[in-house]
């Protein structure tokens, strides 16, 4: 009797976790996509009432849909209101607005460090009355102990800004960009940043057919020459074209940290001719200035939005240092993550976390955690968090996506792709005016199949809930 009796158990169990209504059923069907490929659990937000779950226990291959954990983490660990500092120090004597010594440059990983940010601190340097620097420039890196790669190097695409690694002296979120002008004759090369750690060959020709096709993007292949990294651009552009703007990761961000800032000094009157030191800030440095990021919740948005791996990266990284002290490492990332989304109930330790960003071929985690996380975030910052996500037809990765769709402005998402995998999970609002969290993992060959599933579900929360 009582083996019996567990026998109805579990197959009540089995049939609660695959409980599909018919039209999620009946995508699949059409579709023919095998039940096995996906994970999925909905539910009304506000009163947890589950509407569909299939398989949300099975351990996925999440991709970046992994960022959410990483910035919530961080949401919950330091605020919205945190700020990544910048911190400048002067060793040597300041008299008559001279600086006789050494400008040392203490960073804290903000991803956001810009050019635009430059202007502001030489300026600020300026206020201060220095005039000329007779010494050198001192960054201190050690505030992270990633190494020295420059790509991740995940596939055969080395170069692209998603496969950039991290860094604590991080510059214009680690790009080398290159203007090209194809209106006049030659195509004219500039590049946007004075950066003089990598040179740009232009080996670009004209036509005066219509910009498209391979007569509208130039070829771009980089090689390292006497160990330089170097940017040869070739092919046909057209006259018609307008300006064009490669971006590439080639270079070492805290090189084109240097030749921004040198750039910018000259352009503001402050005499430099120093050079560049890569060292620890020594002792009897004296603060000098402050500078700090925009707000966390800001960095957190297009980090999600836009899917960010590097910020995501850097974010990680601080929380590991900040609960374990510097410098920050990957191990440490994880176990601050574990820990704070533990204590929240969210992860129960099936998650792989690898790297915090999801471009990883061992990141792993199930439906029900993301479930959790996300129904957690809504109860204690509701729209706050919301509105970090990607707005369905809107902005972000969603953006294209579903402009044209019923689901347009009707949904707060966080996609994530990568080889055999297509996710997505957020908010979507019914016609009842209803909120809905889902939670879609498609892991299969057929990533275009994981995208019309999610299209047609989400279509059908929006038409029908």
């Amino acid at each position: 009797m009582m083996r019996l009796l567990l026998g109805w158990i579990l197959l009540g169990s089995l049939w609660l976790a695959a409980a599909l209504p018919a039209e999620i059923d009946a995508f699949l069907r059409k579709d023919k996509i095998a039940p096995s490929q996906v994970s999925l659990i909905i539910a009304e937000t506000r009163s947890g009432r589950i509407l569909a779950n299939d398989r949300e226990d099975q351990s996925r291959r999440p991709a970046s849909v992994i960022k959410l954990l990483t910035t919530y983490a961080a949401l919950r660990e330091l605020g919205a209101d945190f700020r990544w500092p910048t911190r400048l120090y002067l060793r040597g004597s300041l008299h008559n607005g001279i600086l006789q010594g050494d400008l040392i440059v203490k960073a804290y990983g903000d991803p956001t460090l810009s050019s635009k940010d430059l202007a502001k601190i030489v300026s600020r340097l300026k206020r201060m009355g220095i005039r000329k620097i007779e010494g050198d420039v001192w960054l201190d890196r050690s505030f992270f102990h990633v190494g020295n790669r420059i790509s991740s190097g995940f596939d055969r695409h080395p170069y692209s800004e998603y496969n950039a690694m991290p860094d604590a002296i991080m510059f214009n979120d680690h790009l080398s960009e290159i203007e090209i002008d194809p209106s006049a004759g030659r195509p004219l090369v500039r590049k946007r940043t004075p950066d003089g750690s990598y040179r740009v060959i232009n080996q670009l020709k004209s036509t005066n057919k219509r910009c498209r096709g391979r007569y509208s993007w130039p070829r771009v292949t980089i090689r390292q020459v006497d160990g330089v990294p170097t940017i040869y651009l070739s092919g046909t552009l057209s006259t018609h074209c307008r300006p064009r703007i490669v971006k590439e990761v080639v270079s070492h961000p805290y090189y084109a940290f240097f030749y921004a800032l040198r750039s910018e000094m000259r352009k503001q009157g402050v005499q430099f001719h120093g050079g560049l030191k890569l060292a620890v800030l020594p002792e009897g440095a004296r603060p000098l200035i402050t500078h700090y990021s925009r707000p966390l919740g800001k960095i957190l948005a297009k980090t999600i939005k836009n899917s960010n791996n590097l910020y995501a990266r850097h974010i990680f990284l601080l929380l590991g240092a900040k609960r374990f002290g510097p410098p920050a490492t990957i191990a440490k990332g994880r176990k601050a993550v574990q820990e704070i989304l533990r204590a929240r109930g969210i992860l129960d330790g099936r998650t792989i976390l690898d790297n915090g960003c999801g471009l990883s071929r061992s990141t792993r985690t199930d439906a029900s955690t993301l479930y959790r996380l996300l129904q957690d975030a809504y109860k204690s910052y509701g729209w706050k968090w919301m509105k970090m996500l990607a707005v369905a037809g809107v902005d972000g990765t969603v953006k294209r996506r579903f402009r044209n769709s019923l689901v347009r402005r009707h949904a707060w998402l966080k996609t994530g792709t990568l080889k055999n995998a297509k996710n997505i999970v957020g908010y979507v609002k019914g016609r009842s005016g209803r909120f809905y969290t889902v939670v879609i993992f498609y892991n299969g060959p057929e990533r275009w199949k994981g995208s019309l599933l999610e299209n047609q579900i989400l279509e059908w929360i929006v038409k029908s809930k």
